[in-house]
């Protein structure tokens, strides 16, 4: 049986990516330079957790 998990818990881990894809979004658009990497970072993100959770998801099955 799994154990039950409080809203804060199951919705945690989405609402930083959301945040970061946020801050990466805004970033994209303020300047240049520095803030250019801060989006590139802040947007790769989702895509290598995607990519993780895949891997794991093959290996499972």
């Amino acid at each position: 049986m799994a154990e039950h998990r409080t809203l804060r818990q199951i919705f945690a881990a989405p609402l930083v990516v959301a945040v970061l894809s946020g801050i990466g979004l805004v970033t994209a658009l303020v300047g240049d330079g520095v803030w250019d990497m801060v989006s590139w970072l802040s947007l790769t993100l989702p895509i290598l957790l995607y990519v993780f959770f895949v891997k794991i998801r093959s290996r499972r099955s």
